[in-house]
């Protein structure tokens, strides 16, 4: 049975977010299938770990180019004013719940949900 792990990234602290990067990263290593959809105030944090000269963006990178980053939730960007951010990072906006993403689709396709 494939290991499927999805992290529910909310919290804007930067630390919490950097251990969502690393167990990500860890997992996809380890051989789960990995996918990461940041949430609330975590949505803040977009811009920053996109900044080349800031502690953590080759982390941020590293988890862009292996393909984890499942989304961002539209609303909690619009909320954060981080969706300019999102966009010009071509990030994918998630919004199937009332503008939030859903879990059900990740546990019906076996993930197992991990909020932070």
């Amino acid at each position: 049975m494939e290991k499927k792990i999805v992290f529910f990234a909310f919290t804007g602290h930067k630390t919490c977010f950097v251990h969502v990067l690393l167990n990500g990263l860890d997992m996809q290593r380890r051989g789960y299938l990995v996918k990461i959809v940041i949430e609330g105030a975590a949505t803040r944090l977009i811009r920053e770990f996109a900044e080349p000269d800031k502690p953590f963006a080759s982390l941020f990178a590293k988890v862009r180019e292996a393909g984890l980053i499942a989304g961002v939730c539209r609303a909690c960007a619009k909320t954060m004013k981080s969706l300019p951010d999102v966009e010009a990072q071509g990030l994918p906006l998630l919004d199937d719940m009332s503008g939030h993403p859903a879990m059900e689709p990740y546990i019906e396709q076996g993930y197992q949900v991990i909020t932070l």
